[in-house]
């Protein structure tokens, strides 16, 4: 059976995802993005030893959640810096790839990849359409003994609808957009965080279900979309524009830069669709 184009484009999507998240070469787009999310997180929150009964020092417990987590590199960047840190992802072809690099990987740089192979335009030399990826660059079963991290697979508002006032942080990247309905997924976060949880997100507005042919969406502008940020239950403490590229071709000549907004919110209020 010949494979169908739509999900040709979802391998290839995947295979550059490779290279964002677990080469050397995304280390700058990574950089750019993940580091914010990270910074806020660790300056929000901060981990601190506590004492227990016994004397011992017992490390405090801040649990992070990351939707859209795609083959998981934030949410085992938090888990390497102590947070009980769950990844979720609803797509089966990330799933199946995130899977096989955090758990099928025995050391760094083991495998060899062409991600750019199947581009064929904006070329400025041929050797730059078949340079090899090595990944991962970093060895992902490194993390410390006592490290919290999981993956869970299924759809942001179902799974964690079910789970309210349990979060301490959400971090959103490049995630809130692939929403059919925004006020669903604001919903949903809100639900899940401890009251005074914190939002951090990054990300464009390109919401990925707009003009596709028999399909519900729901498009705001960013000026409306905080309207409703702050009418369903949060303090924006800080915002800013940010560009980055996401799952670029460093070498290309086409190259397409987002200008993503981040801010930093605070659960202060209960709110439900």
């Amino acid at each position: 059976m010949r494979t169908n184009e739509e999900d040709m484009d979802k391998v290839r999507s995947t295979i550059k995802q490779f290279v964002r998240d677990w080469s050397s070469e995304g280390a700058e787009e990574r950089e750019r993005c993940y580091k914010f999310i990270i910074d806020e997180i660790c300056t929000r929150l901060p981990l601190q030893a506590q004492q227990a009964d016994n004397q011992q020092q017992q490390k405090q417990v801040i649990k992070v959640l990351t939707p859209g987590a795609g083959l998981g590199r934030l949410s085992w960047e938090l888990a390497k810096r102590g947070y009980a840190s769950q990844g979720n992802e609803h797509s089966f072809f990330m799933l199946i790839a995130s899977n096989f690099i955090l758990n099928r990987i025995y050391t760094k740089e083991q495998f060899t990849i062409y991600p750019f192979i199947h581009q064929r335009s904006n070329i400025v030399a041929r050797r730059d359409q078949l340079r090899p990826i090595k990944i991962p660059d970093v060895l992902p079963s490194e993390l410390p003994q006592d490290a919290d991290f999981s993956m869970v697979a299924g759809d942001f508002s179902e799974v964690y609808n079910a789970q309210p006032n349990t979060w301490d942080c959400v971090a959103t990247c490049f995630f809130i957009d692939t929403a059919k309905n925004v006020f669903e997924y604001i919903a949903t976060i809100n639900k899940c965080l401890k009251m005074g949880g914190l939002w951090v997100n990054y990300g464009p507005l390109l919401y990925h279900w707009a003009e596709m042919d028999g399909e519900f969406s729901i498009e705001l502008s960013y000026d409306e979309l905080r309207e409703v940020i702050l009418k369903m239950g949060f303090e924006i403490v800080s915002e800013s524009l940010k560009n980055c590229t996401y799952t670029g071709n460093s070498k290309s000549m086409l190259q397409i830069v987002y200008k993503c907004i981040s801010f930093t919110a605070i659960k202060k209020s209960e709110v439900s669709l």
